[in-house]
């Protein structure tokens, strides 16, 4: 990471975010030179300003990226920008798809040209999602966008020493609006659980291991790829399961107790998460962490070198990456996961995942003490 990292100064798009939040914790870490911090959400970015008022190399500013000129401006004597910032829930774009577009699209082309502008940047970092993969809605199709045009950079840079590329990952457990909270929530208010599908499975991961995504991309990346990382698959009624015994006795309520009710897939939504199509299976090389897809149309980015990857363990991929495919884990597998990473104790002081960069357990949390009679919790 120092090689990258040490001495540079980090621009960080939709800073105030579970990813961005959790990117500044991490790079102040190392040994940067300054990391400044970009945001729209005017109360979050004042709480993370005051998070850091006492770091000298943070800086933060209130910035949209659909503002070009505003871009270009705090993008001068920048040198890496990493692009989080985003229209991320499927039904407020659905609803809403010509902000969508403004935002996902038209904001990530001005991170382009603001980079392309700006003499000092060298690289660019897209955070993508699945839902870019056969989009089924209209913020998936933005994100997919985002890419290509990410992609497209990487190609049109001309001789400037630059590097474009995305990652693209599964949903963060436990960020705002997730599936965890909405679960903490109705349990801890004496309600049944809610679940729109019992077929559903999801790829999961943690701020931590989507922003060492973001990381390792960044040092791996020689331009216009994309990278998924390999993550996690729970079924939505093994998480719910394990978030009732885990969750219920501390509210006073017996497991058993509680219900799932079943709302129906919302507009747009899939039983299951793709990270990657059948397509591009056949442009995939298999990394230690992660898979690197190459670009679409070989002749136009011949004269970058994809094969000199230090971690490559296949360049055949056979199937592509689905949710429904891949081995699930258990729900004696998914407590654990959830305890270990702190998910539930940050639930339980009433923080928010994306403020809290992997700490220890307290030993005053009512999970922690849980974690050491894991296995003699029923399941659900």
């Amino acid at each position: 990471m120092e090689n990258v990292y040490k001495g540079k100064r980090i621009l960080i798009t939709g800073a105030a975010g579970t990813i961005g939040s959790v990117l500044i914790n991490k790079l102040l870490q190392q040994d940067v030179k300054e990391v400044k911090a970009l945001d729209n959400n005017e109360s979050e970015l004042f709480y993370l300003n005051d998070q850091y008022r006492k770091e000298p190399r943070y800086n933060g500013f209130y910035a949209d990226i659909r503002d070009l000129d505003r871009l270009k401006y705090l993008a001068k004597n920048i040198d890496i920008i990493l692009h989080a910032a985003a229209m991320k829930h499927v039904i407020i774009s659905e609803l809403s798809p010509f902000d969508a577009v403004k935002t996902n699209a038209e904001g990530t082309l001005n991170v382009i040209s603001a980079a392309l502008e700006s003499p000092s940047v060298n690289r660019v970092i897209y955070t993508s999602s699945d839902k870019a993969v056969n989009s089924t809605n209209v913020m998936g199709t933005t994100k997919l966008l985002g890419e290509r045009l990410m992609t497209s950079a990487a190609n049109l840079k001309g001789t400037r020493n630059i590097i474009f590329s995305s990652t693209r990952f599964g949903n963060v457990i436990g960020s705002r609006g997730s599936v965890v909270p909405i679960f903490y929530k109705q349990i801890k208010e004496g309600k049944n659980l809610t679940i729109t599908d019992e077929r559903m499975t999801r790829f999961f991961m943690t701020a931590e291991e989507a922003v060492n995504l973001v990381i390792e991309a960044s040092l791996l990346a020689k331009g216009g790829e994309v990278f998924i990382t390999k993550m996690p698959v729970m079924r939505i009624m093994d998480l719910a399961a394990a978030m009732v015994n885990l969750v219920a006795p501390k509210f006073g309520r017996r497991p058993e107790d509680i219900e799932i009710e079943f709302i129906g897939a919302k507009p747009g939504e899939k039983l299951y998460e793709e990270l990657m199509t059948e397509e591009e299976t056949a442009r995939t090389y298999e990394l230690q962490h992660m898979f690197m897809v190459k670009p679409s149309i070989p002749p136009i980015y011949e004269h970058i070198d994809y094969d000199c990857y230090e971690t490559i363990i296949s360049k055949e991929v056979d199937r592509p990456y689905i949710s429904s495919t891949e081995q699930h884990m258990s729900v004696d597998d998914i407590k654990n996961y959830l305890i270990r990473n702190n998910i539930l104790a940050c639930l339980e002081s009433g923080g928010h995942i994306a403020a809290s960069s992997r700490k220890e357990s307290s030993s005053h949390s009512y999970f922690y003490q849980e974690a050491t009679n894991i296995s003699d919790v029923s399941e659900f």
